[in-house]
């Protein structure tokens, strides 16, 4: 014979069963055609993050610096973007000559946003959210949050700007401690397009 304690849970939860029952069956279904539908549309973090994909290759440019540094006057950049991780992922290599090391900077689709990890020589690692501008030319980046050792400042907003498939601009803000921006923006020509196609 069952125990009354047993009865009672049956009895009690009976009602709660039947109006989750009832409530799930209330839900409108989507059809494997909506579905598809639904995956087939990118999200505008994914539009975004293809339209950086394109710019997979090899460019080369000059910094120009605000306020001026006088060790980067003439230098040369070597911007490299290459997709990896079967196409989920970016990776931003920079080099400046007469510079040993160089930061690299990863982005990613992240859920609902266009992720940006840079990871600076400054011994830190910013992380930003980009959004694209409505006419397509601009990927933005805003400052989200950082790890890592703050003391020495860090980079703070990213702008990308489409010209043509040979010609990009690369704009760049560090927040030197005291809340002071330095601005260093790239005018970048392609040297070499990646081999593959940018999503592989």
């Amino acid at each position: 014979m069952r125990s009354l304690g047993f009865v009672l849970f049956v009895v009690l939860m009976s009602p709660f069963a039947s109006a989750q029952s009832h409530a799930h069956e209330s839900q409108p279904q989507k059809s494997d055609a909506q579905e598809s539908v639904d995956k087939a549309v990118p999200s505008d973090a994914q539009k975004s993050f293809d339209k950086l994909k394109t710019l997979a290759g090899s460019w080369e440019g000059h910094p120009k610096v605000v306020p001026p540094v006088p060790a980067l006057d003439g230098k040369s950049a070597h911007v490299t973007f290459r997709v990896a991780s079967r196409g989920h992922t970016l990776m931003h290599d920079l080099k400046i000559e007469s510079i040993p090391d160089n930061p690299i900077t990863m982005l990613v689709v992240d859920a609902d946003r266009l992720l940006l990890t840079h990871y600076c020589d400054a011994d830190n690692r910013p992380r930003m959210v980009g959004k694209m501008s409505a006419d397509g030319k601009t990927v933005e980046f805003d400052f989200l949050d950082i790890s890592g050792n703050v003391k020495p400042g860090h980079m703070h907003h990213a702008v990308f700007t489409f010209v043509d498939e040979n010609h990009h601009i690369e704009e760049w803000t560090f927040m030197m401690p005291g809340d002071n921006p330095v601005r260093v923006r790239f005018d970048l020509e392609r040297t070499k397009v990646a081999t593959g196609a940018p999503g592989e």
